[in-house]
Parts: C-alpha cells; sequence; structure tokens
C-alpha cells in the first residue's frame, strides 16, 4: 500500500474507493467507510499488473459495473446543497473514438433521470478527448436543447495509453474538472457556473453506473481502457489536495 493509497482510503471526507485489485468475475468491493460491490454487468472484466495501485481493470467496449441505487445512499447526491468529487485514474485505450465515455456518476438519460457523471469525449461545446463533469438540476435535457448540456469541460485533450488522473468536482456553486491535478481551465467552461444543485431522482432514481450510462433505452456511452481506481468524495475537494491524490505515476 502507497502512501497516496493510505491518504485516500482514511481521508475524512471520502465515501468508497475501488482499487479493482479483485478477480475477473468477482465484485468490486469498496475501501473506506462504505464498502459498496460493484457488480460486473457484461462478463467477467480483465485485471492487468499495470495500474497506480497495482492491478487495473481492463474494460473492454461494452462492458461496465452497476450498484443499484438503493445499495448506496451516500452516492446518491441531490438538492442545491449537494457536493461532491468523482476522482478515476485511467489509461485509455488507443482506438478511434465512438463517442462520448461515461466513467461513474448518477446519470440515466433515458428516464430523464440525470444528477451527476464524469466523463471523456463529451462531444458537446466543441469538445473533444477532454474530461468533463456532468450536472444537472432538470434530470431531462437543458430546456432548449435535445441533450444537457450543463457540464464543466476542460481544454486539454486525455492523452490515450497513458495513464492520467482525472477528476470532476461540485460545491454547489460550480462544477470543475483537473486532469492529473491541476484545474485545466477553459474559459466559460471550467470552472463552470451552475448554482441549481443536483436532481433528486427519487426512489427509481439513476444507479450507480461505471465505464456506462443508461441511454437511448439501453446501456451505452461505454469507456474503453483500463481503471486503475475510482473514488468518491463527499466533498468539492481542492487543486492543492487533488495534486497530492494525482501524484501517482506507472
Amino acid at each position: 500500500m502507497n502512501d497516496v493509497y493510505r491518504i485516500i482510503v482514511n481521508h475524512p471526507q471520502l465515501i468508497s474507493f475501488w482499487d479493482f485489485a479483485e478477480q475477473p468475475g468477482q465484485e468490486a468491493v469498496a475501501k473506506g467507510p462504505f464498502p459498496y460491490p460493484l457488480t460486473e454487468m457484461a462478463g467477467p472484466i480483465e485485471r492487468v499488473e499495470d495500474g497506480p495501485f497495482g492491478a487495473a481493470a481492463q474494460v473492454k467496449l461494452g462492458q461496465w459495473w452497476n450498484l443499484p441505487r438503493h445499495a448506496c445512499p451516500e452516492l446518491n447526491f441531490h438538492g442545491k446543497d449537494a457536493k461532491v468529487t468523482v476522482l478515476a485514474w485511467l489509461k485509455r485505450e488507443n482506438i478511434p473514438n465512438r463517442g462520448c465515455e461515461a466513467i461513474a456518476g448518477m446519470w440515466n438519460e433515458t428516464e430523464k433521470k440525470r444528477q451527476y457523471c464524469m466523463f471523456v469525449n463529451l462531444n458537446i461545446w466543441d469538445s473533444a478527448d477532454q474530461v468533463c463533469g456532468h450536472v444537472s438540476a432538470v434530470g431531462g435535457p437543458t430546456p432548449g436543447y435535445p441533450y444537457c448540456m450543463t457540464s464543466a469541460i476542460g481544454s486539454t485533450p486525455i492523452v490515450k495509453e497513458e495513464w492520467h488522473c482525472v477528476a470532476f468536482t461540485y460545491d454547489g456553486q460550480y462544477a470543475k474538472v483537473y486532469l492529473d491535478g491541476v484545474l485545466d481551465e477553459r474559459e466559460d467552461f471550467n470552472p463552470y457556473l451552475y448554482d441549481s444543485g443536483l436532481f433528486d431522482g427519487g426512489d427509481d432514481g439513476a444507479d450507480f453506473t461505471v465505464a456506462a450510462v443508461h441511454r437511448s433505452n439501453e446501456m451505452g456511452n461505454f469507456y474503453t481502457g483500463a481503471i486503475g481506481g475510482l473514488a468518491v468524495f463527499k466533498e468539492a475537494l481542492g487543486e492543492d489536495e487533488l495534486a497530492k491524490l494525482c501524484k501517482i505515476t506507472v
């Protein structure tokens, strides 16, 4: 266990941290105060010894994890006072982009139950390959648009076949995204002013999903590549703290 791993597991604001050290076919059980189990939904997900904390999950196109909403109440961020940080270590596969790629969050587009989710390559507002933090107070599309358009979007493309630490924070006022511990500033979009809070999906709202979201009546927006760790915190961590957590290199 390295120093950053210890800091994450013992962080006072941590909800859950998944290191994906389990064998393929097993539930990925979180470390930290809430040991929520992620269930593989499209066959066993391969593990490789190539990650910031040792083993990493090698996600093929169409694979993802699910955590039912009722089983993870601490991940159900909603309301005007909602605050959250989603932090992940990614190594994107060097394949042609197939569209936006979901990393993790509670985000169901089909049933208009969007709350929060981190993506890469979101493909709105002239973006491609950057880290993005989607937020919604309405659940459905942004009024006047066919899709949800409210998102913090960075300016730097995430290079494929390299490990990078990506983060998305929301503090009730601003959504922000970070690349390798640095606020990836972009005029008008990062930081992104959004003081409306997060949608309350109710008892039948979105599940917490990793590497995909529900959209167009089926799972989609699949992430392809390695995930070496995923952590969710109940506060919007600042740049200094994220820089410390993202200093691991592989």
